[in-house]
């Protein structure tokens, strides 16, 4: 018996996931959530074999909820909007439904699952990801703590890797996000942030002054006062996103 979770917060498009789902006495749905934050909650007190995720939702959208788990099961995105097609591929998912979708091609998407025969671990999906977003990231979502701390992406003064991790420095503070600083070079606006060092990005709005430092180096100052280092190799991609 495969266990089920639904997450979308149009009521119609869950009763016809229920309605084409009871041709498969195999599948038994164990929870309806109506929003990203419920989805993750059920997501932490159950493990289900496979999710059915909306994309577009209140709260916290589907991308993000995947972001804030450790383990998902395997995923069949449900959506109007047929945009966010290569970015669920990409993310290793089951299927894409684009909604209104029939009876057929629900169908198909569940010979696919029953073909895999396993759930899709949500670290293989986030190590495997190194892809090229066809939009800008608009926000982060981390964990702090127990809560979730959404940083809108202006916010963001400058990122510093730390190992397997990223450092992401705000007004409000310092805050950790399991990610690389590659993920970040090419999920960040480039006409925003530039990376200068191979252990820092800078969001160019953020500088005041850059200054000679050491051989061959530079280092920048930013609003707050603090300094970011500049590269040998990261100064040429700073003077031309600054159009120098």
């Amino acid at each position: 018996m495969f266990k089920v979770l639904i997450v979308d917060d149009e009521p119609l498009a869950t009763e016809i996931v229920k309605e084409y789902l009871a041709d498969y006495p195999q599948f038994e749905i164990i929870k309806v959530c109506h929003d990203g934050f419920e989805g993750l909650k059920a997501l932490q007190t159950s493990k289900p074999d496979l999710m059915f995720l909306d994309v577009q939702m209140p709260k916290l959208n589907g991308f993000e909820l995947l972001e804030l788990v450790e383990d998902a099961p395997a995923v069949i995105f449900t959506t109007a909007f047929d945009q966010y097609a290569l970015k669920a591929f990409d993310t290793h998912a089951v299927d894409y439904l684009l909604k209104p979708f029939s009876k057929a091609r629900f169908a198909k998407s569940i010979e696919k699952f029953l073909q895999l025969e396993q759930t899709v671990a949500l670290k293989e999906m986030l190590e495997s990801e190194e892809r090229t977003h066809q939009e800008a990231a608009q926000r982060v979502v981390l964990k702090v703590k127990n809560e979730i701390k959404i940083i809108p992406v202006p916010e963001i003064k400058y990122l510093e890797a730390n190992d397997d991790y990223v450092n992401i420095f705000t007004k409000e503070g310092k805050f950790l996000k399991n990610k690389t600083l590659s993920y970040f070079e090419k999920s960040l606006p480039p006409d925003s942030f530039v990376r200068v060092h191979r252990s820092y990005m800078v969001n160019i709005g953020e500088i005041t002054k850059i200054e000679p430092y050491e051989k061959e180096g530079y280092m920048l100052k930013l609003r707050g006062g603090e300094t970011v280092p500049v590269s040998k190799t990261g100064y040429p991609k700073l003077k031309s996103v600054l159009g120098l």
